[in-house]
Protein backbone atom coordinates (compact mmCIF):
# COMPACT_ATOMS: atom_id res chain seq x y z
CA UNK A 1 0.00 0.00 0.00
CA UNK A 2 1.17 3.25 -0.61
CA UNK A 3 -0.39 6.37 1.39
CA UNK A 4 -1.45 9.87 -0.55
CA UNK A 5 -2.33 12.99 1.99
CA UNK A 6 -3.67 15.99 1.59
CA UNK A 7 -2.21 18.62 3.03
CA UNK A 8 -5.03 19.80 5.44
CA UNK A 9 -4.72 19.19 9.41
CA UNK A 10 -7.63 16.86 9.17
CA UNK A 11 -5.98 14.42 6.67
CA UNK A 12 -2.65 14.98 8.53
CA UNK A 13 -3.91 14.02 11.92
CA UNK A 14 -5.62 10.90 10.30
CA UNK A 15 -2.54 10.23 8.74
CA UNK A 16 -0.53 10.29 11.87
CA UNK A 17 -3.23 7.53 13.04
CA UNK A 18 -2.74 5.51 10.05
CA UNK A 19 1.17 5.28 9.60
CA UNK A 20 1.87 3.62 12.69
CA UNK A 21 -0.46 0.61 11.44
CA UNK A 22 0.50 -0.95 8.16
CA UNK A 23 3.94 -1.02 6.21
CA UNK A 24 3.89 1.63 3.66
CA UNK A 25 5.74 1.74 0.12
CA UNK A 26 5.95 4.26 -2.62
CA UNK A 27 3.87 4.40 -4.99
CA UNK A 28 5.75 2.92 -7.81
CA UNK A 29 6.22 -0.01 -5.52
CA UNK A 30 2.64 -0.62 -4.36
CA UNK A 31 -0.24 -2.21 -5.87
CA UNK A 32 -3.06 0.32 -3.99
CA UNK A 33 -3.29 3.81 -3.63
CA UNK A 34 -4.88 5.01 -0.11
CA UNK A 35 -5.70 8.84 -0.29
CA UNK A 36 -6.46 10.68 2.88
CA UNK A 37 -8.72 14.13 2.05
CA UNK A 38 -11.85 15.15 0.18
CA UNK A 39 -13.26 14.77 -3.42
CA UNK A 40 -10.56 17.66 -5.09
CA UNK A 41 -7.23 16.16 -3.06
CA UNK A 42 -8.42 12.69 -5.13
CA UNK A 43 -8.97 13.93 -8.21
CA UNK A 44 -5.35 14.74 -7.64
CA UNK A 45 -4.25 12.16 -6.87
CA UNK A 46 -6.01 10.35 -10.15
CA UNK A 47 -4.48 12.91 -12.17
CA UNK A 48 -0.83 12.12 -11.16
CA UNK A 49 -1.44 8.07 -11.97
CA UNK A 50 -2.50 9.06 -15.68
CA UNK A 51 1.49 10.02 -16.10
CA UNK A 52 2.21 6.57 -14.45
CA UNK A 53 2.58 4.12 -16.72
CA UNK A 54 0.40 0.92 -14.93
CA UNK A 55 -2.23 3.41 -12.53
CA UNK A 56 -2.72 2.00 -9.52
CA UNK A 57 -6.37 1.54 -8.16
CA UNK A 58 -6.82 4.34 -5.68
CA UNK A 59 -9.13 3.84 -2.50
CA UNK A 60 -10.18 7.35 -0.71
CA UNK A 61 -10.75 7.94 2.56
CA UNK A 62 -13.05 11.13 3.09
CA UNK A 63 -10.86 13.42 5.44
CA UNK A 64 -12.87 16.30 3.61
CA UNK A 65 -16.40 17.90 3.17
CA UNK A 66 -18.70 16.31 0.63
CA UNK A 67 -16.19 12.76 0.14
CA UNK A 68 -18.47 11.57 -2.88
CA UNK A 69 -16.11 9.92 -4.18
CA UNK A 70 -14.29 8.49 -0.58
CA UNK A 71 -14.87 5.61 1.61
CA UNK A 72 -15.33 5.95 5.48
CA UNK A 73 -12.24 6.89 7.24
CA UNK A 74 -11.50 3.91 9.75
CA UNK A 75 -8.07 2.91 11.26
CA UNK A 76 -8.89 -0.64 11.37
CA UNK A 77 -8.93 -3.57 8.90
CA UNK A 78 -7.50 -1.53 6.34
CA UNK A 79 -6.14 -5.01 4.19
CA UNK A 80 -9.30 -6.51 4.77
CA UNK A 81 -11.37 -3.60 3.21
CA UNK A 82 -8.63 -3.38 0.69
CA UNK A 83 -9.47 -7.31 -0.27
CA UNK A 84 -13.30 -7.19 -0.17
CA UNK A 85 -13.70 -3.60 -2.31
CA UNK A 86 -15.25 -3.20 -5.30
CA UNK A 87 -13.48 -1.64 -8.60
CA UNK A 88 -15.04 0.99 -10.71
CA UNK A 89 -13.34 1.61 -14.07
CA UNK A 90 -13.07 4.67 -14.74
CA UNK A 91 -12.56 6.79 -18.41
CA UNK A 92 -11.54 10.43 -18.59
CA UNK A 93 -12.08 13.12 -21.13
CA UNK A 94 -9.62 14.15 -23.12
CA UNK A 95 -9.92 18.17 -23.78
CA UNK A 96 -8.44 20.27 -26.32
CA UNK A 97 -8.29 24.09 -26.24
CA UNK A 98 -7.34 26.35 -29.04
CA UNK A 99 -6.43 30.04 -27.63
CA UNK A 100 -7.30 32.94 -29.73
CA UNK A 101 -3.51 33.46 -30.04
CA UNK A 102 -3.33 29.66 -31.50
CA UNK A 103 -1.30 27.71 -28.44
CA UNK A 104 -2.89 24.40 -28.02
CA UNK A 105 -2.91 22.76 -24.56
CA UNK A 106 -4.43 19.20 -23.75
CA UNK A 107 -5.69 18.02 -20.45
CA UNK A 108 -7.26 15.13 -19.18
CA UNK A 109 -10.84 15.65 -16.90
CA UNK A 110 -12.15 12.93 -14.83
CA UNK A 111 -15.33 14.26 -13.71
CA UNK A 112 -15.60 17.41 -16.59
CA UNK A 113 -14.88 19.88 -19.16
CA UNK A 114 -16.68 23.08 -18.59
CA UNK A 115 -16.64 27.00 -20.32
CA UNK A 116 -17.23 29.44 -18.50
CA UNK A 117 -17.47 33.33 -19.61
CA UNK A 118 -14.51 35.43 -18.66
CA UNK A 119 -16.43 38.39 -18.24
CA UNK A 120 -19.56 40.65 -17.18
CA UNK A 121 -21.21 39.91 -20.91
CA UNK A 122 -22.83 36.13 -21.39
CA UNK A 123 -20.30 33.71 -23.75
CA UNK A 124 -21.90 32.84 -27.20
CA UNK A 125 -20.95 29.25 -28.53
CA UNK A 126 -21.28 27.06 -31.21
CA UNK A 127 -21.83 23.39 -30.33
CA UNK A 128 -20.89 20.50 -33.04
CA UNK A 129 -21.13 16.69 -31.80
CA UNK A 130 -19.62 14.22 -34.13
CA UNK A 131 -18.69 16.96 -37.11
CA UNK A 132 -22.40 18.73 -37.14
CA UNK A 133 -23.15 21.81 -35.84
CA UNK A 134 -25.99 20.70 -33.31
CA UNK A 135 -26.50 24.46 -31.99
CA UNK A 136 -25.36 27.31 -33.90
CA UNK A 137 -25.82 29.52 -31.01
CA UNK A 138 -26.06 29.63 -27.14
CA UNK A 139 -26.11 32.24 -25.07
CA UNK A 140 -25.19 31.03 -21.28
CA UNK A 141 -22.69 32.05 -18.92
CA UNK A 142 -20.87 28.32 -19.49
CA UNK A 143 -21.38 24.86 -20.54
CA UNK A 144 -20.09 21.39 -19.45
CA UNK A 145 -19.30 18.22 -20.62
CA UNK A 146 -19.70 15.43 -17.65
CA UNK A 147 -18.61 11.80 -17.01
CA UNK A 148 -21.13 9.38 -15.31
CA UNK A 149 -18.68 9.99 -12.39
CA UNK A 150 -18.56 13.55 -12.44
CA UNK A 151 -22.56 13.91 -13.02
CA UNK A 152 -22.99 14.61 -9.34
CA UNK A 153 -20.60 17.14 -9.72
CA UNK A 154 -20.90 20.64 -11.26
CA UNK A 155 -22.87 18.65 -13.42
CA UNK A 156 -25.87 18.63 -11.03
CA UNK A 157 -25.41 22.15 -9.36
CA UNK A 158 -26.18 23.06 -13.25
CA UNK A 159 -29.41 20.97 -13.41
CA UNK A 160 -28.11 18.61 -15.50
CA UNK A 161 -28.77 14.80 -15.50
CA UNK A 162 -27.06 11.96 -13.45
CA UNK A 163 -25.62 9.27 -15.40
CA UNK A 164 -25.81 5.83 -13.97
CA UNK A 165 -22.30 3.75 -14.22
CA UNK A 166 -23.17 2.20 -17.20
CA UNK A 167 -24.79 4.24 -19.56
CA UNK A 168 -21.86 5.05 -21.80
CA UNK A 169 -23.05 8.39 -21.42
CA UNK A 170 -22.01 11.97 -21.24
CA UNK A 171 -24.05 14.88 -20.49
CA UNK A 172 -23.76 18.41 -22.18
CA UNK A 173 -25.66 20.94 -19.34
CA UNK A 174 -25.59 24.49 -19.98
CA UNK A 175 -24.66 27.04 -17.31
CA UNK A 176 -27.28 29.70 -17.09
CA UNK A 177 -28.83 29.75 -20.46
CA UNK A 178 -30.12 32.80 -21.61
CA UNK A 179 -30.85 32.01 -25.26
CA UNK A 180 -32.34 29.14 -25.94
CA UNK A 181 -33.59 30.08 -22.56
CA UNK A 182 -35.66 26.56 -22.60
CA UNK A 183 -32.61 24.24 -23.73
CA UNK A 184 -31.80 22.42 -20.41
CA UNK A 185 -29.09 20.15 -22.55
CA UNK A 186 -28.34 16.72 -23.88
CA UNK A 187 -26.97 12.88 -23.84
CA UNK A 188 -24.74 12.06 -25.89
CA UNK A 189 -23.42 8.51 -26.21
CA UNK A 190 -19.68 8.58 -24.99
CA UNK A 191 -18.19 7.73 -28.09
CA UNK A 192 -19.20 11.38 -29.23
CA UNK A 193 -16.79 13.96 -30.35
CA UNK A 194 -18.09 17.20 -28.79
CA UNK A 195 -16.30 20.85 -30.04
CA UNK A 196 -17.35 24.77 -28.88
CA UNK A 197 -16.49 27.04 -31.34
CA UNK A 198 -16.46 30.67 -29.40
CA UNK A 199 -18.16 33.40 -30.93
CA UNK A 200 -16.98 36.94 -30.92
CA UNK A 201 -14.48 35.61 -29.08
CA UNK A 202 -12.39 39.36 -28.25
CA UNK A 203 -15.48 40.15 -26.89
CA UNK A 204 -16.97 37.60 -24.91
CA UNK A 205 -13.75 35.73 -23.96
CA UNK A 206 -14.55 32.57 -22.48
CA UNK A 207 -12.45 30.07 -20.46
CA UNK A 208 -11.81 26.33 -20.58
CA UNK A 209 -11.92 24.21 -17.48
CA UNK A 210 -10.50 19.97 -17.17
CA UNK A 211 -11.17 19.46 -13.79
CA UNK A 212 -8.47 22.07 -12.30
CA UNK A 213 -6.55 22.60 -15.38
CA UNK A 214 -7.83 26.26 -16.80
CA UNK A 215 -7.32 27.58 -20.27
CA UNK A 216 -8.74 31.36 -20.61
CA UNK A 217 -8.83 32.85 -23.84
CA UNK A 218 -10.01 29.77 -26.30
CA UNK A 219 -11.35 30.10 -29.22
CA UNK A 220 -12.03 26.28 -30.04
CA UNK A 221 -12.48 23.15 -27.82
CA UNK A 222 -12.74 19.80 -28.38
CA UNK A 223 -13.92 17.33 -25.98
CA UNK A 224 -13.83 13.23 -26.31
CA UNK A 225 -14.24 10.25 -23.98
CA UNK A 226 -10.46 8.69 -23.77
CA UNK A 227 -11.11 4.70 -23.78
CA UNK A 228 -7.35 4.09 -23.84
CA UNK A 229 -7.11 5.34 -20.24
CA UNK A 230 -8.85 3.16 -17.67
CA UNK A 231 -8.44 4.28 -13.98
CA UNK A 232 -9.35 2.11 -11.09
CA UNK A 233 -11.07 3.53 -8.14
CA UNK A 234 -11.94 1.02 -4.98
CA UNK A 235 -15.46 1.22 -3.24
CA UNK A 236 -16.06 -0.78 0.27
CA UNK A 237 -18.98 -3.10 -0.54
CA UNK A 238 -22.89 -1.43 0.06
CA UNK A 239 -20.95 2.40 -0.44
CA UNK A 240 -20.31 2.41 -3.92
CA UNK A 241 -20.70 5.16 -6.05
CA UNK A 242 -23.26 3.37 -8.38
CA UNK A 243 -25.06 3.22 -4.58
CA UNK A 244 -24.21 7.07 -4.07
CA UNK A 245 -25.58 7.79 -7.45
CA UNK A 246 -28.46 5.58 -7.10
CA UNK A 247 -29.52 7.75 -3.70
CA UNK A 248 -28.76 11.03 -5.55
CA UNK A 249 -31.33 10.44 -7.93
CA UNK A 250 -34.21 9.77 -5.23
CA UNK A 251 -33.27 12.14 -2.33
CA UNK A 252 -36.01 14.04 -1.54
Amino acid sequence: MALQVSPTAQAQAAAELLRPCYDWHAVRDAEVVVALGGDGFLLQVLHAALHARQPRPVFGMNLGSVGFLMNEFRVEDLPQRLAAARSYALHPLAMTARTVGGEVTVSPAINEVSLLREARQAAKLEISVDGTVRMAEIACDGILVATPAGSTAYNLSANGSILPLQADLLALTPISPFRPRRWRGALLPQTSVVEFRVLEAGKRPVSAVADQIEVRDVAHVRVVSDKSVTLDLLFDPGHTLEDRIFSEQFES
